[in-house]
């Protein structure tokens, strides 16, 4: 629609032109009321467009996986902005000055939670948006519901990292919590805009319906990886993991977030040659060095894997996140 009057809007704007040339003079074949005319249609129909884009909802998430959940419920209906960028480790992202004007215009804050985003309640402070704090109906908390994995007290000190203590946060990626996560933002859409709930109702069920079909596949697919011992550099993969039934034998990462010393790695050596790992994953935004010296020194392969909507090319929305993924490591389990 918004293009549509954008279109209509450029022919009448070139009629107006066409009688108004710069350096030429109106003839008087050129009628003044049909110029005055053209100008105010043309008038009218940005003012249209400018409307329609304001009519969706504003919404920010503290990450891009995130966003992407909100837009496969709210569809047309939602503008979503994603705080942390794919690009960056969201649990250490620093939020900018532009990120505070983001938020401020928001009417629903969506975050990963479980102390993945900590930063995101200072962000929200910043805003001054009461009504997107904890506890108000413009906060969303995406972990709720959630059967949450590795749940254990854990301290955190200087240069400690972070240190999962309220539970391993990457919950995303078992797609078959994206059923859960869908239906806390659905009953929050719902909430905010009841109009148009039957709507994000239908766009839930249709993304639903992709992502189990495409589910069955991606097990399919990953079987023949199912008892093998792989090695992540970060412990991103708890939750894909299970749903994969792969063996994540140890991590390059002493604790989440804390390079590993030349004692850790020389111990991950032994580990990896013991079992026999011919696999290292890593992320893109995580260093090269350490998981390219493990590799020499067993003959394991490097397996880049996205663990954010939008990390990699390929990994263009929440589907093809599963899908790059389950093919670089399939890929690799074939050779």
């Amino acid at each position: 629609m918004r293009a549509k009057s954008r279109a209509i809007a450029g022919q009448i704007s070139a009629s107006v032109i066409r009688h108004l040339a710069i350096g030429r003079r109106v003839t008087p074949s050129a009628n003044p009321s049909h110029v005055l005319g053209c100008l105010l249609a043309v008038s009218l129909l940005f003012v249209a467009a400018g409307a329609h884009g304001q009519d969706r909802l504003p919404i920010v998430t503290s990450t891009t996986s995130l966003k992407a959940l909100v837009e496969a419920v709210g569809g047309e209906r939602v503008a979503v902005t994603s705080i942390a960028p794919a690009t960056m480790d969201a649990e250490d992202y620093q939020p900018k000055p532009q990120d505070v004007s983001r938020v401020k215009s928001a009417r629903l804050a969506v975050r990963v939670g479980l102390d993945y985003d900590l930063w995101f309640d200072r962000l929200l402070a910043q805003a001054g948006r009461a009504d997107l704090m904890r506890g108000q109906a413009g906060y969303v908390d995406a972990s709720y519901a959630i059967a949450v994995l590795e749940v254990r007290g854990a301290s955190v000190g200087p240069s400690d990292g972070h240190a999962h203590g309220n539970g391993n946060p990457h919950y995303w990626l078992d797609p078959k919590n994206a059923e859960i996560i869908t239906a806390t933002i659905l009953e929050a859409l719902g909430r905010l805009d009841p109009e148009h709930a039957e709507k994000f109702e239908r766009n839930r069920q249709g993304f639903l319906s992709v992502l189990e079909a495409k589910l069955a596949d991606w097990e399919r697919r990953m079987a023949a990886l199912q008892g093998r011992a792989l090695v992540a550099y970060h412990n991103s993969w708890a939750y894909f993991a299970r749903r994969f039934r792969l063996d994540i034998a140890g991590f390059i990462e002493p604790k989440p977030g804390v390079q590993p010393s030349p004692a850790h790695l020389a111990a991950m050596i032994r580990l990896m040659r013991d079992k026999n790992v011919g696999i290292v994953i890593r992320e893109p935004n995580e260093p090269e060095r350490d998981v390219a010296f493990l590799a020499a020194k067993t003959g394991a392969a490097i397996v880049v894997l996205s663990a954010a909507v939008g990390a990699t090319p390929q990994a263009k929305d929440y589907i093809s996140l599963f899908d790059a993924n389950v093919e670089a490591l399939s890929a690799r389990a074939a050779r």
